[in-house]
């Protein structure tokens, strides 16, 4: 198949054949502009003030509000996602009813007993008794061979889990900030079927669009195949497109009052008169959002919340822009790092994964999923990668392109000279200092950084670990 000349394969390609050699005589990286750059008083190599904000970088741009893909192209990515990437769910086509050996297969696929010490908050190594209660309340014994296909929806943002437990656990004592048991987080209004039950009855394995986990039983409420499945059509909506804001208070609906909304979520816009007050407030000021709620029966009912109109939200997705790239992504920036969105934040796949969405594009929840996903273009590296065909990768990057070291991912936002920009969410961040030794920045959180002195430890830097750089927007 020809390649059309505005893909990333053809861009590397043209990099590649244009490139200079990538390291020196002794097969060691070269000596580049990067590796002056100046430290400022924040310790943050290669940054300064005027970098932090969004415009700095949009007025850079050649064509920052061309826009990359349209709503069209953007639907038939995201139906292909569904179609060919395993890691996506697409609850529409599950049948009436549910095998269960695919629900257990689904349950522990995720819940595998940890084969490695886990340390509780405290330090103190989690004892073996408390690993066979956690394995014994997963039920699996429980999960009958067929049994009728069940839906909800989430009705706050919730953590999704390894095992049925609140319990946080780390690999060593007095590292607390990654949770090994803390997996993602679902937002109200997602759609869930709803697969199992731990044996306490207090958490619910769900399936959500992207990612199959644990949930807290009372974090979500089940409704009709009809009822689930009708609500993500509604339409007139509101696209959230700040990074979080709050419904307004309200003593008459305390299930919906101060409700988080975090970026990309989409909420239909409730048919009540606009004259009238809503939970006791003229709603001339908001926007009159229909939100999921648990009815007096337990069940999924939707009542009417007010979103104030000078909340950042819109009409419809985002035009998918770079400069709409760049200036969501800076929302973030400072935003504490929370390992599988702990802490009300979010990690690396995350964070771009919320910044997609607001323009209406879907991603898979992990870098290990993202960063090998079959809808999307890439360019993949293995351990036979030459230092110079990264190089070229790196050079022939777009805004917005995301680039996958094991583990991480970070999106690019432009260059100054010689040297790529990324912003990310990380709770790393190390160069070389001038003495040659390994200087941490402890970064700890949404962060803008250069990204060729960014360093793995003395003798490798991100460079050397790229495995793909992945181009979510095609053009």
């Amino acid at each position: 198949m020809r390649v059309p000349a505005s893909t990333l394969a053809a861009a590397l390609a043209l990099a590649l054949a244009l490139a200079p050699s990538a390291c020196a005589a002794d097969g060691s990286p070269p000596q580049s502009a990067s590796a002056a750059l100046p430290v400022p008083a924040s310790g943050v190599i290669g940054v300064k003030e005027a970098y932090l904000d969004p415009e700095f970088w949009v007025a850079r741009l050649q064509a920052p509000d061309a826009v990359l893909m349209d709503r069209a192209a953007i639907a038939a990515q995201n139906a292909r996602l569904l179609e060919v990437d395993g890691s996506m769910h697409d609850l529409r086509a599950l049948p009436a009813s549910l095998d269960g050996a695919t629900v257990r297969g689904w349950i522990e696929d995720l819940s595998g007993r940890p084969e490695r010490p886990r340390y509780d908050l405290d330090g103190v190594r989690v004892a073996e008794a408390s690993l066979d209660a956690l394995v014994a309340n997963l039920a699996l014994d429980a999960v009958p061979a067929t049994q009728p296909t069940r839906f909800g929806m989430v009705l706050h943002r919730s953590a999704l889990r390894t095992f049925p437990t609140d319990l946080r656990v780390f690999s060593n004592p007095g590292d607390t900030d990654i949770d090994r048991f803390q997996e993602s987080a679902l937002f109200p209004g997602t759609p869930v079927v709803v697969a199992h039950a731990s044996a306490d009855g207090k958490w619910l394995f769900v399936v959500s669009p992207r990612y199959a986990a644990w949930i807290a039983a009372d974090a979500v409420a089940e409704g009709s195949r009809e009822q689930v499945l009708g609500y993500l059509d509604k339409a007139p909506y509101r696209i959230i497109t700040g990074d979080k804001v709050e419904t307004v208070f309200t003593p008459e609906q305390p299930q919906l009052s101060e409700l988080q909304l975090d970026m990309g979520v989409r909420v239909p816009l409730a048919d009540v008169p606009a004259n009238r007050p809503v939970n006791g407030q003229h709603p001339y000021a908001s926007w009159i959002l229909e939100l999921p709620m648990r009815g007096d029966d337990g069940r999924l009912a939707f009542a009417p919340a007010l979103l104030q109109k000078k909340e950042e939200s819109a009409a419809d997705y985002l035009p998918l822009t770079r400069a709409n790239l760049i200036r969501q992504a800076f929302k973030f920036l400072g935003e504490r790092y929370g390992w599988g969105h702990s802490y009300n934040g979010r990690d690396c796949s995350g964070f771009v994964s919320e910044i997609y969405r607001s323009m209406g594009v879907q991603i898979p929840r992990n870098t290990s999923a993202q960063s090998v996903s079959p809808a999307f273009e890439r360019v993949h590296f293995d351990e036979g990668s030459t230092r110079a065909e990264r190089m070229a990768a790196v050079d022939a990057m777009d805004v917005g392109d995301l680039i996958y070291i094991p583990g991480h991912v970070m999106m690019y936002v432009g260059r100054i000279g010689d040297v790529p920009y990324v912003i990310h969410d990380t709770n790393g961040g190390s160069y070389l200092g001038a003495d040659g030794q390994l200087v941490s920045m402890q970064l700890n959180g949404v962060s803008l950084t250069p990204l060729t002195p960014l360093r793995f430890g003395k003798d490798h830097d991100y460079i050397d670990r790229i495995t793909n750089i992945v181009r979510v927007a095609t053009h």
